[in-house]
């Protein structure tokens, strides 16, 4: 699908019957986009400037729910394709690229950058489609690939995609279907990936980093959070996070953390680097939902992957492991029983024990564990059978 994607965008650009290189599109009055693309327009650039450096937002929401005040936006049924342009954003809430409304950006081999507090790099919003390839975007208040209220589709292949802000300014953040391929992602003072509610990431042989720096009081410091807030941003529904091939880096908390939302991690050949906290995964209760009924419900689901360091489950939330040709080494819940946490390893898997742990329920053969010292207490009872 992607990959048609793609060869539309070239096919699009090939037809154009006229491109607009060294033309320079600039913004300065507030409300107001340098390039403004609405409805049936089809639009196709090429070597352009695009140019953001003036002007507010009615609001905050305006902006990020509607694109108001964006350098490039894209609405009603609107379609722009643009390449090898570079793209500026140096107002306060103006985001680099923005579909919304159903409206469609084709953009490949561009520059885009976004200084303007409140903005993200490219976004989604609103049911608009993004489709990328080979961009570099940085930006320093808001996600580099990001989405909100209303979703849509964002795609992006190869590239570099930079967040360099601290408190909600990861490298993604996706309340949309989010997909990116063999590309590179950063978030150099926050989490490298955010999933609210019922919507996706996808990566493919992305090499991704995040270093959390959250300080606000109640926050669990994590690479990927996939969670549910009150905000009404996002549907309530399981969060998905699938990551196939490249690298991940947590320089800061645990690899993952779910809370207050039922989750998804699919997880198969991709090397994930821990940070010194050595913790995999954190399911539990935090600063989101209403107390006492807002844990975390995660299906850890590895295929072909090798994962350690150790797993936390709170006693309101729940874990559902599941190792096929897969080895883990670490501990679940080393401090005592707490939570729903079942286990399931195929015959050619392996757990080998850090630390003692405690599990609701097994199933598997008990060859498949390597006690290591150490013992593995199910419902209670110590499993006999361990190597």
């Amino acid at each position: 699908m992607k990959k048609r994607c793609f060869a539309l965008i070239l096919s699009l650009m090939l037809a154009a019957s006229a491109l607009a290189e060294g033309t320079t599109y600039t913004a300065t009055g507030d409300d107001e986009s340098a390039l403004d693309v609405s409805g049936t327009e089809q639009l196709t650039l090429s070597g352009v400037t695009v140019q953001k450096t003036g002007g507010s937002a009615s609001s905050a929401d305006a902006a990020s729910f509607r694109g108001v005040n964006a350098a490039v936006r894209v609405y009603d049924s609107a379609v722009l394709t643009i390449s090898d342009s570079t793209i500026t954003a140096t107002a306060p809430n103006a985001t680099g690229v923005f579909a919304c409304d159903h409206g469609t950006v084709y953009i490949s081999d561009c520059q885009v950058s976004v200084t303007g507090g409140g903005a993200g790099g490219v976004q989604v919003a609103g049911g608009g489609t993004l489709i990328g390839s080979n961009l570099t975007v940085t930006s320093a208040s808001k996600a580099a690939i990001r989405s909100d209220r209303g979703g849509g589709t964002l795609i992006l292949e190869g590239g570099s995609y930079t967040s360099t802000g601290k408190n909600g300014c990861p490298a993604i953040y996706s309340t949309a279907d989010i997909t990116v391929k063999d590309a590179v992602c950063d978030s150099e003072q926050s989490r490298a990936v955010i999933i609210e509610g019922k919507n996706t990431v996808t990566l493919e042989n992305v090499t991704i980093e995040g270093n959390d720096q959250s300080t606000k009081e109640g926050s669990v410091k994590a690479n990927v959070l996939l969670y549910q807030s009150a905000s009404g941003d996002a549907s309530v529904g399981t969060s998905v996070f699938t990551m196939t091939g490249g690298e991940m880096t947590s320089r800061s908390g645990a690899m993952f953390y779910c809370t207050n939302t039922d989750s998804v991690i699919n997880l198969q050949n991709a090397q994930l680097n821990l940070s010194d906290g050595n913790t995999l995964l954190i399911v539990s209760a935090g600063r989101w939902g209403k107390e006492g009924c807002n844990g975390g419900d995660c299906a850890l689901n590895a295929r072909g992957q090798a994962l350690e360091g150790d797993i936390t489950v709170d006693a309101i939330s729940s874990l559902a492991l599941h190792l096929e040709n897969s080895a883990y080494a670490g501990a679940i819940n080393p401090t005592g029983q707490a939570g729903t946490v079942s286990v399931t390893l195929d015959e050619t898997s392996t757990w080998t024990l850090t630390g003692d742990s405690y599990i609701s329920s097994f199933s598997g053969s008990s060859n498949s564990v390597i006690s290591n010292g150490y013992t593995l207490y199910v419902d209670g009872q110590a499993m006999d059978g361990i190597q």
